[in-house]
């Protein structure tokens, strides 16, 4: 039976994925939060759901070590992460080579930027193997496809029938993908998938029914399609959340304002850190969540808390959030006070802010004003903070 055979799986992470960033951002697409989860722990999650599946080995980039680490996974059937190539190629080549002493006798191969597979897609492939050499999920081509020759005129038009678009996981035997792998990488070609190699080396290659939901994270707006797709697994409700703060200074030479610390002639007086703005945009999750206030879940009598940094207040809301199978769609703060100037420090509390939050900056908006010259923010004796919180949550009713 196909089942007692031991089966691996590798998950090509190697690569930079830079052309997903968008507004600026430059982090590893498969290290990208997708409806709040990292795309590569979601892919590895996939994998780990398939009974059949023994092992998993991730190949990662030799600079992305502290991305995988913050991922935080654990399984006993996830081996330590194998350094990639510089091509994905080679990078398979190196997941190929490390499985050997775990001597496996069918490997799937999969794209971390491909999250969203399924079991029966998985077990599609494995079955296949039970009879073929390889084996990959595909869909049937439904575009009128051109064939040009320059670029700018058509030479060609395809007969869409015979066309069809390779997915992940591609399924093989081992011993024959790993010698057909260790032979091409040889020839001065350079193969675009597996499939082509196994194809190459004589292989019979079977195709099995893909999905259009298993589509692969390349671009900003394939993002935004994905996380659609994962939104439309569960009925969504949109809720929002306000948050207000306000801390008087008091002798000092920096304050603490969106995570970020800021030269000036005091500090702000608080039991914690005392960050106005971090406690402001804790308290919007928390009336979104419908989850009382800071002080409910971090009481201000509690000793452990004096001198606290808010980060850990901010990071507790959000991960509510997550925990309750939600996103956090946008966070809007506005800073009330004279001084410190706090323009200069937007972009890096924005930037803190979302590695708090594990959001993009794009979701985030940080404002100031001043009070002009009324009150006691006029005054200036101490800052006040406002935010709202955006979030979506599964409906409960």
């Amino acid at each position: 039976m196909i089942r007692e055979r031991k089966i691996a799986a590798i998950v090509v992470a190697a690569g930079r994925g830079e052309r997903a960033g968008a507004n600026g951002e430059l982090e590893p697409k498969q290290y990208r939060l997708l409806a709040g989860i990292p795309v590569l722990s979601r892919t590895i999650a996939a994998l780990l759901d398939v009974d059949a599946i023994n092992v998993v080995v991730p190949v990662i980039n030799a600079e992305h070590g502290a991305h995988y680490e913050a991922l935080k996974l654990s399984d006993a059937r996830l081996l330590p992460p194998v350094i990639g190539g510089a091509t994905r190629q080679s990078s398979v080549l190196a997941g190929l080579q490390a499985l050997g002493p775990h001597k496996p006798d069918l490997v799937l191969i999969q794209d971390a930027a491909r999250p969203l597979i399924d079991g029966t897609l998985v077990e599609g492939v494995i079955a296949a193997l039970a009879s073929r050499e390889a084996a990959l999920p595909v869909i049937p081509v439904t575009d009128t496809v051109k064939r040009s020759t320059d670029g700018s005129t058509v030479t060609a038009t395809e007969d869409r029938h015979t066309l069809f678009a390779a997915q992940t996981p591609q399924g093989f035997r081992f011993a024959e993908i790993l010698s057909a792998h260790r032979r091409a990488a040889r020839e001065p070609r350079e193969f675009t998938d597996d499939a082509a190699i196994a194809e190459w080396a004589g292989m019979t290659v079977a195709m099995t029914p893909g999905s259009t939901r298993n589509i692969k994270l390349t671009l900003p707006e394939d993002f935004v399609r994905a996380e659609r797709l994962v939104a439309g697994d569960k009925d969504m409700e949109t809720r929002v959340g306000t948050g207000f703060d306000v801390h008087p200074f008091k002798a000092g030479k920096a304050v603490w304002l969106g995570g970020v610390k800021i030269a000036h002639t005091h500090k702000l007086k608080g039991h914690s850190d005392a960050d106005v703005a971090l406690h402001a945009l804790t308290d919007a999750i928390y009336g979104a969540l419908g989850e009382g206030d800071i002080g409910t879940h971090f009481p201000p009598s509690d000793p452990q808390w004096k001198g606290a940094a808010s980060s850990v207040f901010l990071q507790h809301a959000a991960d509510l959030v997550t925990a309750r199978g939600g996103r956090i769609v946008n966070l809007d703060a506005t800073i009330v006070c004279e001084a410190p100037r706090i323009s200069p420090h937007v972009e890096a509390m924005k930037e803190a802010i979302a590695a708090i939050c594990r959001i993009s900056r794009s979701r985030i908006a940080i404002k100031a004003t001043t009070s002009e010259r009324l009150g006691f923010t006029g005054r200036e004796e101490g800052i006040v903070a406002m935010a709202t919180a955006s979030i979506e949550l599964p409906r409960m009713d």
